[in-house]
């Protein structure tokens, strides 16, 4: 069977075109891919180094970066790098106690633990998972926090100085336990504060705050 130059011709190039409008759009897509799994790892890396960074490890619990999703677990994003460093020494030493992080904590070096302090310092942090609107929670934990006047050590909006942690958007879950351990004394302040403030609320009072404190937008 004999095909002439143009069924040829013609065949050829409908191939070409169904070819063009198959695999074409495939392949701009995995090339837009490629690029912004680039720009990933170009900014990947400026924020913490070369890949795989120590840090991944602790998204698990804490989430990418240090801001997790869930309310159990605490965010590191945008602490103060001087409270995560003291932090993860009392881990280290057992002042502070956690089945937990005490070995992971007793694993790191002292520039380990100031590199990891500095990372999560500079991350831009969140909301964790913002509670259900509750205008009576809301307005008892804003008169708490101003009646125990919590900006003094926790800073201007509750996002944390040098003196105290970051507490605007922790989450609800995170914060209720805290609270309940600095006032059972499962969790010491070395200034006492915490211990003292806690040991006057009542079981509501902490719900309160906890709901309040949960839906602060923190300040970067």
């Amino acid at each position: 069977m004999k095909w002439s130059t143009k069924v040829v011709t013609g065949a050829l190039g409908c191939t070409a075109v169904i070819a063009t409008v198959l695999v074409g759009p495939e392949l701009v897509n995995a090339y837009k891919f490629m690029d912004q799994l680039d720009q990933y790892y170009v900014s990947y890396e400026a924020n913490g180094g070369p890949w795989p960074q120590f840090q991944d490890s602790c998204a698990l619990c804490h989430g990418d970066k240090g801001q997790p999703t869930n309310s159990p677990y605490p965010a590191l994003a945008g602490q103060p790098a001087n409270y995560l460093e003291s932090q993860l020494r009392a881990f280290a030493d057992g002042t502070r106690a956690s089945p937990h992080m005490a070995p992971l904590a007793a694993s790191l070096s002292q520039q380990q633990i100031q590199e990891l302090a500095s990372y999560f310092a500079r991350q831009t942090p969140s909301i964790t998972s913002q509670p259900k609107t509750n205008e009576e929670l809301d307005t008892e934990g804003k008169a708490l926090v101003e009646r125990k006047a919590c900006t003094a050590c926790h800073g201007t909006g509750l996002s944390g100085n040098d003196l105290g942690p970051r507490i605007a958007g922790q989450g609800h879950d995170y914060l209720a336990d805290q609270l309940l351990a600095f006032q059972q004394g499962a969790r010491i302040d070395p200034s006492g504060a915490m211990n003292a403030i806690t040991a006057q609320l009542t079981d509501a009072e902490i719900q309160a705050l906890s709901h309040y404190l949960a839906g602060r937008p923190p300040k970067p």
